[in-house]
């Protein structure tokens, strides 16, 4: 027999709405946000998971947030995408 998966214990949660408690929901539901979150992981070398753990608590963001904003401006600053305009009135970190 197979021990329910998160999903399947979602399921069965949104089957017995009425049923269920509080807190058994936001178990459950915490678990679902946690593999949500970690679920895209990408595996590093040993190095750059070191880098990339000092990055993350440098920008005060996540792993996986951290390598999104790394991958977005490579491929802004390699034209295969538009580069993100400030506005001319907008807020800027730093001097220009």
């Amino acid at each position: 027999m197979k021990t329910p998966d998160t999903a399947d214990q979602l399921e069965d949660a949104a089957n017995r709405i009425a049923d269920i408690s509080r807190s058994e929901l936001q178990i459950m539901l915490r678990r679902a946000a946690l593999l949500i979150r970690n679920g895209a992981a990408v595996s590093m070398e040993d190095n750059v998971e070191e880098v990339l753990r000092d990055l993350a608590g440098e920008f005060g963001k996540t792993r996986n947030d951290t390598i999104r904003l790394i991958v977005r401006e490579w491929m802004e600053q390699n034209a295969y995408l538009p580069v993100h305009m400030l506005d001319e009135d907008g807020e800027v970190d730093g001097e220009a």
